[in-house]
């Protein structure tokens, strides 16, 4: 028997009906605040990840999918697709057409990493940029649509953590203040966060050794090293974020893992999540795009991990999903009635009622207990009785009920208006 790849699954049936209803759900919550899909390629330049993400983060420099084609090109599957949109943005020319550029993307991406519960090396994101705006207000209402998002998926508790990294000019100073202050900790550290010490010490921000997490509260704070335009960009959104009555706190530890952040970087969280209580991480890049070769282009946008997200989401969320997929089924009671309820089925297909057809090989009594095992909650039957009085049988399958309804009005009755 042949298996998946490790680190790789299967979405089944009922689960994909609330990936779908999830989706759904982002998508037009998205389409309300402006944006608009993209759909870039899960096969990418490997120097668009190094050049982006960073060649010493830990994506990078050890959980890429990075291989060498047959064309001797170095290429990578995406382990994150905020590069691959600043990528597009640059190569269509999507700056000389001016204007703000909202965008949203779902799929999948690929990091090579130890797979456990929750975490896979194919994983699927939801996300949103937008480039070419530099304000707070952006930064705002772009943590307003997401809270507007997830009040919809019903989470409760809902709140911001939020940061300032600064501005690439003023960054290095608060690099090297930090450096220095880690340096009496590196003979403690272990060997990836002295690498990140070497390579980028912000990174060490993130740590997962809690002794040195705990050594890091007297480490100096980004925030008392941010120059006035940064300042002034976070105090604002601060403010704006007051205004919109959107709680959150002033995490000054949170620097997120990429290099291409700029000033606001941010998670949201809910209530009951436990200890792993973030929903989505994100932040502003105002340099990614001049990076790729590209004008200088203001950019903000977050990713949302779509498995975990599914794996938390509230439960009447999910039963709605699962219970709102349930097709009528059409069951012809005779073999000599198969081209009616086929008919019937267009029928009432054309009029928006999704149905699910039973050939009635083994006869209808078979067919009910099938119709009833894929999620089909009512029934139709069509035999040569109902074919000459205009009438048909419906079937509560739940209820163990029945009656009988003219065929004009069976559109009208299965979706539950009144005929």
């Amino acid at each position: 028997m042949i298996t998946s790849v490790k680190g790789m699954r299967d979405l089944l049936p009922p689960d994909t009906r609330v990936w779908n209803r999830l989706e759904e759900t982002a998508r037009n919550v998205f389409s309300l605040y402006g944006y608009d899909e993209i759909r870039t390629p899960v096969l990418e330049p490997t120097e668009l990840f190094v050049r982006s993400v960073g060649e010493a983060s830990d994506i990078v420099h050890k959980e890429m999918y990075a291989f060498t084609d047959r064309g001797g090109r170095d290429v990578s599957l995406r382990p994150e697709n905020t590069a691959g949109v600043a990528r597009a943005y640059v190569e269509h020319q999507m700056p000389q057409a001016g204007g703000v550029k909202k965008l949203y993307y779902v799929g999948p991406q690929y990091r090579y990493e130890r797979p456990q519960k929750g975490r896979y090396r194919e994983f699927r994101q939801i996300g949103a940029e937008v480039l070419g705006a530099a304000d707070p207000a952006t930064d705002a209402e772009l943590l307003v649509m997401l809270f507007d998002l997830f009040t919809r998926l019903g989470f409760t508790g809902l709140s911001v953590s939020l940061n300032s990294v600064g501005s690439e000019e003023s960054r290095p100073a608060y690099v090297e203040a930090l450096r220095a202050y880690l340096a009496a900790h590196e003979g403690t550290m272990g060997e990836d966060d002295r690498r990140r010490l070497r390579d980028n010490p912000l990174r060490v921000l993130d740590t997962k050794d809690p002794a040195l997490a705990a050594a890091l509260a007297g480490a100096p704070r980004v925030l008392d090293h941010l120059d006035p335009e940064s300042k002034a960009h976070h105090e604002e959104l601060l403010a704006l974020l007051d205004a919109a009555g959107i709680p959150y706190r002033v995490e000054p530890r949170l620097v997120r893992g990429l290099d291409y952040y700029t000033r606001t970087v941010f998670e949201v969280t809910a209530q009951g999540l436990g200890a792993q209580d973030a929903l989505l991480g994100g932040g502003r890049y105002d340099r990614l795009v001049s990076d790729l070769g590209g004008p200088r282009t203001p950019g903000i946008g977050f990713a949302i991990g779509e498995d975990r997200l599914v794996d938390v989401l509230p439960e009447p969320f999910r039963r709605a999903a699962i219970e709102g997929f349930a097709p009528v089924a059409v069951v012809a009671i005779d073999p000599a009635d198969r081209a009616a309820a086929l008919a019937l089925a267009g029928e009432l297909r054309s009029a928006g009622v999704a149905v699910d057809l039973d050939p009635a090989g083994k006869g209808p009594g078979h067919a009910l207990k099938n119709a009833a095992k894929r999620g089909c909650r009512t029934a139709v039957l069509v035999g040569e009785k109902e074919r000459q009085s205009g009438v048909v049988v419906v079937k509560d399958l739940v209820e163990r009920s029945q009656r009988e309804v003219p065929i004009g009005d069976l559109p009208r009755t299965l979706k539950g208006e009144t005929p």
